[in-house]
This record gives structure tokens, C-alpha cells and sequence, in this order.
């Protein structure tokens, strides 16, 4: 569906007219102005009008209705292709969802396509409507500005998820709770949220190195003005800063998980070592009672009186030296 459509001249809004080949005609006709379309999951007869008053590639077309796309940037004749994947994350529940948005930028046209959640449209058209030193640089304005916000956002979930990480860290090495059966699972769960983070951010990287100047083939990208440039170098500097977070936070899962596994290792060890010295210590009377059970008539102090108190004090006396020496070795 339609989620909102406006021409944008000078910096500010005007509303466009019902017909989007007439909104389209309207802004080409003043030359600084461009029409931006916003959609939310369309259908593709929702879309089919879309594509073909703007001209837009079908292969495009074909990616923005799929969705489940890695961010990318693709050049076709008369637009830009850029797809982003803007996340959200949910520290009560420790999971990252993504969402998908597709960006359509020609010589005077937008066209956005949200698909999931975690999307960042709203704020972006409402924060741009009130700058309009920014939108007067066009469709290069607004896919910048969606860019921006995208890895922006991105910049919060990260510190969000070395918060909840640091938590877990203190759990996996507390004394009391660092043995649960469910820390594992739990530090399983966190490394697969950071795999899904890492999908959205790091193929990011290419485009945002396109659109910056940096790359090889940057300066045959079209649509974009060669002074917005270094913004998009800043997005690309901001986005750097995620991916190393987020490659920091993804050895630091995995040395926590190789850290719990060896406490548990350790544990284990330290319950085998005071079940082995219970049952030395108990193998010490079971094998003396059962030497002086075997009813024997010929045995030393068998008929002695104070044969059953002695055996009894030897079992005792020895019972107590295992016990200390066990302890003084760390095994109980």
C-alpha cells in the first residue's frame, strides 16, 4: 500500500496529485523538485502502477516484492537500487529482528519499500521536512538521510548488545550461577542474535563505499551528487565503527562460551575428585568390616575383648586421616 506520497520544491512539501505519472510530470516540470512515493509491503499489482510510471528495472522490482535481500547497491539506466536492512532489538527477550528497506532513487523521483520492522522511513521524511537546507540536495538528500538513520540505529543496537553481553559475562563467571545448564543455551541464543546483526551490517559496507567516492567504480554511480560525498563517507566511517563492535562482541561470545565450557569441564573434574575421595573413604571400613566378617575361627584378636572397640577406633582414626589428607589436597 501507498503509504504516503508528496513533491518536495525548495526544501519544502507540497502534496502530490493523485495520479502518480501527474506528480511525476509536476516535479519534472519545476526541475528542482522530486516526488517522494513511501510503500509498505506491496502486492505486485500494488506496484505494478509504480513501475511503470517510473520506469523502474523489473529485476529491481523483482527484489523490492521478494524481499529477504542482502543490502546492495545496483545501478540501472534511469535509477539507483539501494537495499538496507535497518534492526531492531529487544533486550527483555535478547533478540534482533530485521527488517528491509528498498530505496528507488532517480533524477526526480523516490521510491521507498519497507518490508518487516525495525524501519526508519517515518522518522527520516519527518525529520528531513524540517531541514530543508537537506532537501533541496534531492533524492541524493533522502537516500542519505536513510542511510544515516539506518546505521545510526545501528550504532544503538551495538551498545545495547555490549550491555547485555557484559551482564552475561558477570552470569557466566558468577560462582553461583555460572554452572546453570541453561548458560550454554543462552550464550548460543546471544551468538546467533550477532549473526543476524552482522548480515545486516557487513555486506553494507560495499555500498556505502560506492556512494562515498572510496571505491574503484564510484564515480560511475549516477544520481548522486559528487558533493554529498563525504556525508556518505561519514555514514561509511559511523558503519566501520558498528562492524568492529560487532566483530569484537562476536569473540568475546565465543571466548565466554569456550570460558564456560572449560568451568564446566573444570567442575566436573572437582566432583569426580570429591566422589572418588567419598568412596576411598568409604572403602576403608567396608573393607575392614568385611575382612572381620568372614567368621573365621582362627584370626588375630578374635576372641579378644577389646576387639570390637579397636577395630571400630582404627576405622575411625583412619577415616579422619584420609579426610584430612583429601582436604589439605583440595578434594573435598
Amino acid at each position: 500500500m501507498i503509504v504516503d506520497c508528496a513533491i518536495y520544491r525548495d526544501g519544502h512539501r507540497t502534496e502530490g496529485p493523485d495520479d502518480l505519472s501527474d506528480a511525476l510530470d509536476e516535479a519534472r516540470s519545476w526541475g528542482d523538485a522530486f516526488v517522494w512515493i513511501g510503500l509498505h509491503e506491496p502486492t505486485e499489482k500494488e506496484f505494478d502502477l509504480v513501475t511503470q510510471e517510473f520506469g523502474l528495472h523489473p529485476l529491481a522490482v523483482e527484489d523490492a516484492l521478494k524481499a529477504h535481500q542482502r543490502p546492495k547497491l545496483e545501478v540501472y539506466d534511469d535509477s539507483l537500487f539501494l537495499v538496507l536492512k535497518p534492526v531492531c532489538y529487544e533486550p527483555d527477550s535478547d533478540v534482533v529482528s530485521t527488517g528491509e528497506v528498498m530505496v528507488f532513487a532517480g533524477d526526480s523521483f523516490v521510491v521507498t519499500v519497507r518490508h518487516g520492522v525495525g524501519s526508519p522511513l517515518a522518522a527520516v521524511r519527518h525529520r528531513l521536512e524540517g531541514d530543508p537546507d537537506m532537501l533541496r540536495h534531492g533524492p541524493t538528500g533522502v537516500l542519505y538521510s536513510i542511510a544515516d538513520a539506518t546505521v545510526d540505529h545501528y550504532l544503538e543496537v551495538a551498545t545495547e548488545l555490549g550491555t547485555d553481553l557484559e551482564e552475561l559475562e558477570a552470569e557466566v563467571f558468577s560462582p553461583n550461577v555460572g554452572g546453570s545448564r541453561y548458560t550454554a543455551s543462552r550464550i548460543y541464543t546471544f551468538k546467533r542474535q550477532i549473526l543476524e546483526f552482522r548480515r545486516a551490517t557487513v555486506p553494507l559496507a560495499v555500498p556505502l563505499t560506492r556512494l562515498s567516492g572510496q571505491g574503484v567504480s564510484s564515480a560511475q554511480v549516477p544520481f548522486v551528487n559528487e558533493k554529498a560525498q563525504p556525508f556518505f563517507r561519514d555514514v561509511n566511517d559511523h558503519l566501520t565503527r558498528v562492524n568492529e563492535s560487532v566483530e569484537a562482541l562476536d569473540r568475546l561470545v565465543s571466548d565466554i562460551l569456550s570460558a564456560h565450557l572449560a568451568q564446566m569441564s573444570v567442575r566436573q573434574n572437582d566432583d569426580m575428585r570429591k566422589i572418588s575421595a567419598w568412596a576411598a573413604m568409604a572403602a576403608v571400613p567396608t573393607l575392614i568390616a568385611g575382612i572381620y566378617g568372614m567368621n573365621f575361627d582362627h584370626m588375630p584378636e578374635l576372641h579378644w575383648f577389646w576387639s570390637y572397640p579397636a577395630v571400630v577406633l582404627a576405622m575411625v582414626a583412619l577415616e579422619v586421616l584420609l579426610y584430612r589428607l583429601f582436604k589439605r589436597r583440595g578434594w573435598m
